[in-house]
């Protein structure tokens, strides 16, 4: 099962309570429900209203158990931002 780096963005590092953690799982759909476990509350509802990036790219509205995480690989979790 690959593993790698989940960061934390603005209120969801907040929610989260750190900067970064690591995660072992294949889909972003795994990754994302063993944080809710880690961290039940504020960061699941965080989460819903968060975008996501893949190793840089965009997860966009692709499915989260059809998005592949790679070995070494770094999901940024981003909440919406204020201001332009």
């Amino acid at each position: 099962m690959p593993a790698g780096t989940i960061r934390y963005w603005a209120a969801a590092k907040a929610a989260a309570g750190t900067a970064e953690e690591s995660y072992t799982a294949a889909t972003l759909k795994e990754a994302l429900d063993a944080v809710r476990e880690r961290h039940p509350g504020e960061l699941s509802r965080v989460l819903r209203r968060c975008s996501f990036l893949i190793d840089g790219d965009p997860v966009g509205t692709r499915s989260h158990e059809t998005v592949r995480l790679a070995e070494g690989g770094t999901v940024e979790v981003l909440p919406p931002f204020a201001g332009g």
